[in-house]
């Protein structure tokens, strides 16, 4: 079959005749070209999901932000180092300090001041320097940087326009959106303390008894004020926690203690003795039952402990905590042997069949990991928060 094309133009005809089988190859070739593209195309975005989720773009991104701030920053440090302090009030530079104290970039802060002293000397509308704004907002990175300043002595004495002083700032309640990082309350009113035992290590004897102009209250004064509520619930959080657990430690000690005198198999009536006692699989109940009671006895009496404390500030700083953490790490340890003595109980009874065993033994699994998922990451975050190297670098190399 000839197919004919007829076109005119300039009053002529032209006729081309198109065999069926090269029309065939052509109609072959754009489908093949047609699922080419659609394969690549699908290749394309594949690829640029897997790109996407890697993260890399991110992190090339970011990289590229910090290349080009630095460079700004560079700029910017040549313009106002020969600045003087109604220049630098004026150009807004001061006011760009303290946006990057509020945020805690302290390589901000520490680049720009050496370009001009000036700045760490220089105070806000309320006569607040950097390092009081630094306290104020909570931002330990940049507050840490007054151990590398010469003149740290001098700075921990300048008072702000109510006669103010650092540790009043410390006095203050932290900004919402720091506490609300900290998991509990407990964990917050110990966050405070902190923050306020450490300012008090800066500051002259003398700034500890300063009355300010507006509460006309010392550092001290102040921080129970404005810590009030914030005692009230961590010391309701403390209690609520404590109960719950007392009643589960309670609950393994009764368990515990009745199953040490029922054990596994019985008693032989000749000789009184457990039919099972050469067994070393009765050797692990006998020890993982004791352990569990043992520790669930010390749990109990931590979280005991806890229910009549005083409740004193300071008693959040170390105290409180610290019962806590052995009353939560005593009831995990508990809640453990208790299910290797549970599994062992049962391996000895189903000694003929060990097979029915194992899925009860990974079912008994269950509890403790879920505990685990629960608890541990509050009772490793308590841990690092009393016992770790601190939120504060007191050992930053020189800078000014």
């Amino acid at each position: 079959m000839i197919h004919t094309f007829t076109g005119q133009k300039h009053d002529s005809s032209v006729t081309i005749n198109i065999p069926d089988n090269v029309q065939n190859i052509e109609n072959g070739q754009v489908k093949k070209n047609s699922i080419m593209d659609t394969v690549a195309g699908s290749l394309a975005r594949i690829y640029r999901n897997l790109w996407k989720h890697t993260g890399i773009p991110e992190i090339y991104e970011t990289k590229r932000i910090h290349d080009r701030s630095n460079d700004f920053l560079e700029c910017m440090c040549e313009v106002i180092k020969d600045l003087n302090h109604k220049a630098i009030q004026d150009g807004m530079v001061y006011a760009a300090v303290l946006r990057a104290v509020e945020r805690g970039i302290p390589e901000f802060v520490t680049r720009v001041c050496k370009e001009n002293r000036e700045l760490v000397r220089s105070t806000n509308e309320l006569g607040r320097s950097i390092f009081h704004y630094a306290i104020e907002c909570r931002q330990e990175k940049v507050y840490s940087l007054i151990y590398g300043h010469d003149m740290r002595s001098a700075i921990s004495t300048i008072t702000d326009h109510s006669n103010n002083n650092m540790l009043h700032m410390a006095a203050f309640l932290s900004p919402f959106s720091q506490l609300h990082k900290i998991p509990s309350a407990a964990m917050q009113m110990q966050r405070e303390l902190q923050w306020f035992k450490e300012v008090e290590n800066i500051v002259a004897p003398k700034a500890r008894e300063l009355v300010n102009w507006t509460d006309h209250m010392t550092p001290r004064e102040l921080f129970t004020k404005t810590h009030s509520k914030l005692l009230k619930d961590g010391e309701s959080w403390m209690k609520e926690t404590a109960t719950s657990f007392t009643v589960v430690g309670a609950l393994i000690v009764t368990l515990m203690f009745a199953t040490a005198f029922t054990v596994p198999g019985g008693y032989n009536q000749d000789t009184g003795l457990p039919i099972f006692i050469d067994e070393r699989l009765f050797m692990v109940f006998i020890i993982s039952d004791a352990t569990s009671l043992f520790s669930a006895t010390t749990s109990s009496l931590m979280f005991l402990g806890i229910l009549t404390s005083r409740y004193a500030e300071d008693d959040f700083l170390k105290l409180l905590p610290t019962k806590m953490i052995i009353g939560l790490f005593t009831l995990f340890f508990s809640i453990t042997t208790m299910m290797i003595a549970f599994c062992a109980a049962l391996l000895l009874i189903l000694q003929e069949k060990p097979w029915t065993a194992i899925p009860i033994i990974l079912l008994s699994c269950v509890p403790v990991t879920l505990f685990a998922a629960i608890k541990i990451p509050l009772l490793v975050h308590m841990i690092a928060s009393t016992y770790g190297r601190g939120i504060f670098n007191n050992k930053v190399d020189k800078w000014l």
